[in-house]
């Protein structure tokens, strides 16, 4: 099951920056972990988790298998970009193939980078592409309304569901609120994710801060926090310039270098983990002597399903789930031990996976 990003922004906020450091500390990962770069603009990362480490130590794994996050390079946007402007229509359309938004801004004063509108101000950057979306939104709505007229008159019950939600959608975008503030119900949740509408898209917004701010921050990135907040969505501080002077050092010298600037973690590790958090992922976990490895699976996902995300064939016939939670795992020492101890349970079609939760299936083939 495949999630991905989308890294958005202006012109010369350092969205490439950060996407170069990121595909490169994905190459570096490439001798223990799998990666591929699908495009030029595409690339995978692992998704930080020292419980699968711990998990592998414990089962002498000969393998360690991290679940990973697409992120994708989109192209800068400029106003007018809902009208084509730019490269607006290939803009548009990559954001769409995408499950959330990071949206990359300027949270640095640097006279040497010319700022596309001639200021620094994050909180109106995020305005701008923001409206561009809806604007996107409000054209794609009235052109479907205008598709379902003949649908809507023969009572189709499809094109009455797909009415009633682009006009709910309509009524807030025009009240200049964007599409993910409607309040869906589970019945109709299908439906308006196949609408695709841009707004929809979840929001982390990145403030990129200078290399002397990337432990607290600075007056700008404050101002996207409350923006954020008032939003319901997320925001992490980053120094792009730092994260790519990381990403050419070995583990050892990145350890050193973040030690000396004062940071527990890199800022990448930071933004895919909350990324994961944006998307409401969760991990499970499959461990033996041949591998320990990750799996991603969104909150509430039911077992059978889980199971799927290894193999279609795996949910087709599943059986039952044989489950250990994480920490009885570790404190026990392994799946023999916990097993003596009781702590394996059998679980079934009805059973919600929980983050940790390490996991064997049984299923007809």
């Amino acid at each position: 099951m495949g999630f991905r990003m989308g890294i958005v922004g202006l012109p010369n906020v350092g969205k490439s920056t950060l996407f170069n450091a990121l595909t490169r500390t994905a190459a570096a990962q490439a001798a223990n972990f799998p990666f591929c770069t699908i495009e030029p603009n595409v690339g995978e990362v692992a998704v930080p988790d020292a419980r699968l480490e711990k998990l592998a130590e414990i089962a002498a794994s000969k393998e360690i298998i991290p679940t990973r996050m697409t992120f994708v390079d989109i192209a800068g946007l400029v106003k007018g970009a809902s009208k084509g402007e730019g490269l607006g229509n290939q803009f548009l359309a990559n954001i769409r193939e995408v499950d959330a938004i990071a949206h990359v801004l300027r949270c640095f004063e640097d006279g040497d980078v010319t700022h596309v509108e001639g200021r620094v101000d994050p909180v109106e950057d995020a305005e701008t592409i923001e409206t561009e979306l809806m604007l996107a939104d409000l054209e794609s709505i009235e052109k479907r309304l205008q598709g379902l007229v003949r649908k809507v008159k023969g009572g189709d019950k499809e094109a009455l569901q797909q009415e009633r939600l682009l006009k709910a959608a309509q009524a807030v975008l025009e009240d200049g609120q964007p599409a993910r503030t409607v309040e869906v119900d589970a019945e109709d949740a299908k439906a308006w994710k196949g609408l695709q509408l841009l707004t929809t898209k979840p929001i982390l917004y990145v403030c990129n801060v200078g290399e002397d701010q990337s432990v607290s921050g600075n007056a700008h990135s404050e101002a996207v926090a409350r923006m954020a907040g008032e939003q319901g969505a997320a925001s992490v501080v980053i120094s792009a310039r730092i994260e790519e002077e990381i990403s050419h050092l070995d583990p050892e010298e990145q350890e050193m270098f973040l030690d000396e600037l004062g940071l527990e973690e890199a800022g990448l590790d930071r933004l895919i983990r909350a990324g994961y958090e944006l998307l409401h992922l969760e991990t499970y976990f499959t461990v033996g002597p041949k591998e320990a490895r990750a799996w991603t699976i969104r909150q509430g996902t039911l077992a059978p399903q889980a199971a799927g995300v290894i193999h279609g064939d795996f949910e087709k016939g599943f059986i039952r789930a044989e489950t250990i939670a994480y920490d009885d795992f570790v404190a026990l020492g392994g799946e023999g031990p916990a097993k003596e101890a009781g702590k394996m349970r059998a679980e079934g079609k009805s059973y919600a996976v929980k983050d940790g939760d390490v996991l064997h299936f049984l299923f007809n083939a």
